[in-house]
């Protein structure tokens, strides 16, 4: 069994994973049986919101009530050539000297909904690392990012005040996943006016913060933690690996069909010489 308790380590299995390496499919199975123990949370909203100040202050309250914390930031981008981790998320970096917080930026590589590919399978090395909480901050593209829902245990939603036509705005998308909302900045005009809102349509518990100053923290914490609680529900847990085995059978299925394919396919349809039924029933029975 690979020593995940060593951050060197760690790093490099979750190389593994993002690169397709055949060893990490071969550890993660490995590792399966001592996952399913840290809350998987998922912290997702539009730009700006204030997720990356959010995520921080979590980690610092949940250090000091002693629990291990992994982050999974999820960039638009290339952690190797900075990504969003130069931008907001430079305040995380006061916990990379703690060894009970590990810290690691995960391209989406153009991925839909925000989340990178090995996404799953980078929390679940983390949870069997035996990390008490995972959490997954997505890159906050809008509407579109509500894959997190089907990854995480309990899924926060930030929203600032101002967004214009507030919850109509949203709730065609991120709106529906939410366990809980939080709404940040809510010193400025029109907080009371989304917590109305957001209250009259959902039923998720509802948060106000002001992330930069640590307030409304404790009070997220445990709005998230009773979320937690509700999720642990058996019924719960399959609906979520159900999604989650969905999304994985499709990566190896676009794995295996090489680019040039998709290309020569695309070709043929686009010049009315195949049809795209036919196309994707030859790529089945070949691949």
């Amino acid at each position: 069994m690979v020593d995940l308790s060593d951050a060197r380590t760690l790093a490099r299995a979750a190389t593994w994973i993002e690169a397709r390496r055949p060893e990490a499919e071969t550890l993660l199975k490995e590792l399966f049986p001592k996952t399913g123990h840290a809350l998987i949370l998922g912290i997702t909203g539009p730009p700006g919101a204030g997720k990356s100040t959010l995520v921080n202050q979590l980690t610092a309250k949940l250090r000091e009530q002693k629990k291990t914390v992994a982050i999974l930031a999820v960039d638009p981008t290339s952690p190797y050539s900075g990504g969003a981790i130069l931008g907001d998320r430079i305040r995380m970096l006061q916990h990379h000297a703690d060894p009970g917080v590990f810290i690691r930026s995960m391209a989406t590589r153009g991925w839909l909904g925000g989340l990178a590919r090995a996404a799953t399978e980078t929390t679940l090395l983390l949870d069997a690392a035996g990390f008490d909480v995972v959490m997954i901050e997505t890159v906050g593209v809008g509407q579109d990012e509500v894959e997190v829902a089907r990854l995480a245990g309990v899924t926060a939603v930030v929203l600032v005040p101002g967004m214009g036509d507030d919850v109509q705005a949203i709730k065609a998308g991120i709106m529906e996943i939410a366990d809980v909302f939080v709404i940040n900045k809510a010193d400025q005009p029109g907080a009371d006016k989304l917590e109305n809102d957001l209250k009259a349509w959902h039923r998720a518990k509802v948060v106000k913060t002001i992330a930069t100053d640590g307030i409304g923290i404790d009070e997220t914490l445990a709005a998230i933690q009773e979320a937690q609680a509700k999720a642990k529900d058996p019924a719960r847990a399959a609906q979520i690996w159900t999604g989650r085995l969905r999304e994985m059978l499709r990566d190896r299925l676009l794995d295996r069909i090489p680019a040039e394919e998709f290309v020569a396919g695309g070709k043929a349809v686009a010049e009315r010489r195949q049809d795209p039924y036919s196309v994707i029933h030859d790529w089945l029975d070949r691949y």
